[in-house]
């Protein structure tokens, strides 16, 4: 069996809000030292799998700087390797990807130029670790057209998913995309693998009728009246942090110890590019509880709860709760961040306190449903001023200065929007 690996990485990531304004989904970083691709790209590695195309598009300049060549995942070989396929102009088309199975549609030619016979198709958005040569080896003894990873979801999460019914053999008889009243709660978790010369029929006899032609919408629903399509069932930890809530849910469980996801598994390494840092470093009156320290970071003040990526600074007298601060980013002395998530090179004044008052269920006015389980969001490059008071579900965007808080005065009240 030949394999190429298909990771769907174009994602806008919009209910990441300014976490994906600058950057596609998948590059957003998480756990302080690893973006949300790297457990896609680490799973196809550990399992085998050294034939990957990464398509991307919305905004790649983050996520191709990233993986580079693939040195850090073993992926840059003569032979093989990682390659990263965007929209291109050619004679006869001048097109976007219209959705995810056109994406792979428009980028057949290499799928046939790696002459695999197995394409295994993956979201570049998720966290988890998955061995995927169990189900690649289920697909072929089934001699199966298509064989989709499943796991059963929360009744109240249904609808969020593909979802589906199947024999006692796990043969798929029904699917239904995102459902409003679900059969069942045998959830689609957006891993596939499929027959190489069946995807490549199927494509491209759906894409003259569906320019926007997606997986879930136009190709699995067809393929399981006509084709033999099959389940693999999945229990081990998956989590989509689409949403800022779950962002920060998951970091926090990650912290606790309230999670599945073993990053410290020296079988299953979750590889990433990583910086030459200096190691972390405590000061004096340093307190740091239950919290993730990367490399570089220096820690004078108190951190409970939190994660700290690469490069942050922690000033004197500095309190950092149930937090997420991504990289380089500045903490000014006597400063409280409070339930929130900094991304990178924000500047926090002195005494400012964000993540202010008890008001967690006040949505942000702008945005309220992305923005209303509490925590306060701060865009890359933001410059935050001192002896401010900042309130829950506040949106801070990209690359901020003081003026942006002129017009707030000395407090910025819970679900309001600055920039």
């Amino acid at each position: 069996m030949r394999v190429v690996a298909m990771i769907l990485a174009g994602g806008a990531g919009t209910r990441l809000g300014v976490l994906s304004e600058q950057r596609a989904k998948p590059a957003v970083p998480f756990a302080g030292r690893y973006r949300i691709i790297d457990f896609t790209l680490s799973n196809c590695v550990n399992s085998g799998i050294y034939d990957i195309g990464v398509l991307t598009q919305y905004l790649p300049r983050s996520l191709n700087d990233h993986i580079g060549i693939g040195r850090p995942w073993d992926l840059d070989r003569s032979r093989g390797g990682v390659r990263l396929l965007q929209p291109y102009q050619g004679r006869g088309r001048q097109e976007w990807y219209g959705g995810t199975a056109n994406a792979v549609l428009q980028n057949l030619d290499y799928l046939r130029e790696s002459r695999a016979d197995t394409v295994l198709v993956l979201s570049g958005d998720h966290i988890y670790k998955m061995d995927y040569r169990p189900m690649l080896r289920l697909h072929e003894e089934r001699r199966a057209d298509l064989t989709i990873a499943v796991m059963n979801v929360a009744p109240a999460e249904t609808s969020r998913f593909g979802i589906m019914l199947t024999d006692d053999e796990g043969r798929v008889t029904r699917f239904l995309e995102k459902p409003k009243e679900p059969p069942s709660t045998l959830a689609n978790m957006g891993v596939y693998v499929f027959s190489a010369g069946v995807l490549a029929e199927r494509l491209e006899a759906l894409a003259p009728a569906h320019p926007d032609l997606d997986f879930g919408s136009h190709v699995i629903p067809g393929m399981v009246e006509t084709h033999i399509v099959y389940t693999f069932p999945f229990d081990g930890y998956w989590v989509d942090v689409g949403t800022v809530d779950a962002y920060w849910q998951t970091s926090m469980e990650l912290i606790s110890g309230q999670t599945r996801l073993n990053l410290y598994d020296h079988q299953w390494t979750i590889h990433t590019r990583s910086e030459e840092r200096a190691p972390a470093k405590l000061g004096p009156q340093a307190m740091v509880h239950e919290s993730l320290i990367c490399n570089g970071s220096i820690v004078r003040g108190q951190v409970r709860r939190s994660v700290l990526s690469p490069g942050v600074y922690v000033s004197p007298g500095a309190t950092v709760h149930e937090s997420v601060i991504m990289n380089d980013t500045w903490i000014g002395p006597g400063a409280v961040v409070d339930r929130c998530i900094l991304d990178k090179n924000v500047i926090v004044g002195a005494g400012t306190h964000l993540g202010w008052g008890d008001d967690l269920d006040t949505p942000n006015a702008n945005a309220p449903a992305l923005f209303f389980t509490g925590p306060t969001i701060v865009g890359r490059g933001a410059h935050v001023p001192s002896s401010l008071h900042i309130g829950r579900n506040v949106v801070i965007k990209a690359a901020v200065d003081e003026e942006a808080f002129a017009a707030f005065g000395d407090t910025v009240p819970s679900g309001s929007t600055v920039g």
